[in-house]
């Protein structure tokens, strides 16, 4: 069996690749409003300029080409635009065009080579160019409520501190159209003459926020306390480490252990990730895409081993083939994963014993599926459904889920992300059998690095490790 690396539990593992580079922080549901802001100025311009030298030139030659590509880099990336007036957005837009325009022209006259481009292309760019940005504006105006809703419901959000600032964050997130979050009411210890912002629903005292949030599924925790608070903040913070709520201060403080810790704006407040998923905006097209592309050809690719499996389990023992069992899928919501039976038995109940060596009710074929992880197959439909990913943490059963939430701190931060058919801590050597506490929580532990060190090159590392791994390790049984 391959040796367990060591896990580091608030540092990066040792053999973990390095991080990515901290990007563009992306909140909420306006991730994708966000990265379409980024974009619509640049892509008007290129769009508008390929369409004039079609009509008027008639070939879209190389020299236009480079023109496109150093007008993209110049306009990228776009303003946001959506919270501001008209007069701003023409204004801006204006002005961005005029510096863009005039880059253009001194680098054409510095080479030689402005001669060389069509008069009445570049005239006509001079005006269409700014109109094409304004009217994409529009448009990205208009679609944006009909995004947010594609996106499905908003995101349940609650406010810990009435303050000044929490005030401030409550009333600019009850005004809001853009955020895709629903604000529920905030929490706070004092009388109600001492608390700012009275317009908002009161919904208890700071030490019932953890059971409210699990009971209501509270996506959004902003933490508006003072630093004197210290002590009590990190008591609030354990208590919500048993949640999948993503965790925000609104005032400016450190602390440490961060889950995707970065700085982000909800409203134009700026406000600081604790506890977040690392898939958000364009991450995670990337990861959703990803898994789509190597779901489908895995499934193409070993469709006659799965057929020749499901007939295999028929006819060696009685039951069904694939065996259905509720795991908890990402905001640790039920979901119903797929596996090719390998026992006897089909237990999904409040009491699920694991798989242990020479385990009886493991069937002779069901054996070899499970130490090759074929029985695992059936999960790239998972994957297909949005249920599952290719690599996350793995899902556990609900009744293991229930056992070892109260006895493993940050147990439920894994459910931040969808989980996966392989992961961090399969290829570390936790695979298969957790008889233990400290197993589990060095499970844990590998499962929150994966979530503070996600990358694509992260995931393929993960993908190549277990291949390597999938014929040798006779951990899981």
């Amino acid at each position: 069996m391959p040796e367990a690396k060591p896990v580091l539990g608030a540092a990066t593992t040792a053999s973990l690749p390095a991080p990515p580079l901290p990007g563009l922080a992306m909140s909420s549901h306006s991730g994708l409003l966000r990265a379409l802001e980024a974009l619509v100025e640049p892509l008007a311009t290129v769009l508008s300029l390929w369409l004039l030298v079609w009509v008027i030139d008639g070939d879209l030659t190389p020299r236009w080409l480079a023109v496109s590509i150093i007008a993209f880099a110049l306009g990228y990336p776009g303003r946001p635009q959506l919270r501001a007036s008209a007069a701003r957005v023409v204004a801006d837009t204006v002005l961005a065009w005029a510096w863009t325009c005039g880059l253009l022209l001194a680098m054409g006259y510095a080479i030689g080579h402005l001669e060389d481009f069509s008069r009445p292309v570049v005239l006509n760019w001079l005006w269409l160019a700014p109109t094409t940005q304004l009217l994409a504006h529009w448009a990205l105006r208009e679609a944006a409520p009909h995004l947010i809703r594609l996106q499905g419901p908003p995101l349940r959000a609650v406010v810990v501190g009435m303050n000044e600032q929490g005030g401030s964050l409550a009333d600019r997130l009850a005004m809001a159209h853009y955020t895709g979050v629903e604000l529920l009411g905030f929490f706070d210890d004092r009388a109600p003459d001492r608390i700012h912002g009275g317009r908002h629903r009161m919904l208890g005292q700071i030490n019932e926020i953890a059971e409210y949030v699990k009971k209501n599924r509270v996506q959004l925790v902003y933490l508006s306390l003072p630093m004197a608070s210290q002590p009590r903040i990190k008591q609030l913070l354990d208590a919500l480490k048993d949640t999948t709520a993503s965790v925000y201060f609104v005032p400016d403080m450190f602390v440490t252990d961060l889950i995707q810790g970065r700085t982000d704006t909800i409203c134009g407040m700026p406000v600081i990730s604790v506890c977040e998923t690392p898939f958000r905006g364009p991450n995670a097209v990337l990861k959703r895409g990803s898994d789509i592309v190597l779901a489908v050809a895995i499934l193409l690719l070993l469709s006659p081993l799965m057929l020749a499996i499901a007939a295999a389990i028929k006819f060696t023992s009685p039951g069904p083939v694939i065996f259905r069992q509720r795991r908890y899928g990402v905001w640790g919501q039920e979901i119903i994963v797929y596996k090719f039976r390998s026992m006897t038995v089909t237990e999904d109940g409040p009491q699920v014993a694991q798989a242990r060596r020479d385990d009886a009710r493991v069937t002779p074929l069901g054996r070899v599926l499970r130490r090759t992880s074929m029985d695992e197959l059936p999960q790239f439909i998972n994957v297909l459904q949005g249920r599952m990913s290719i690599v996350g943490p793995r899902p556990h059963a609900v009744a293991h889920n229930e056992f070892y939430r109260p006895l493993i701190k940050s147990y439920m931060i894994r459910h931040k992300v969808k989980p996966g058919i392989t992961g961090w801590a399969q290829v570390n050597g936790y695979r298969g059998e957790t008889d233990s506490l400290e197993k589990m929580e060095a499970r844990i532990r590998c499962d929150l690095d994966y979530l503070r060190n996600w990358s694509l090159r992260l995931d393929l590392y993960i993908i190549w490790r277990t291949i390597r791994l999938v014929f040798k390790d006779g951990a899981a049984y």
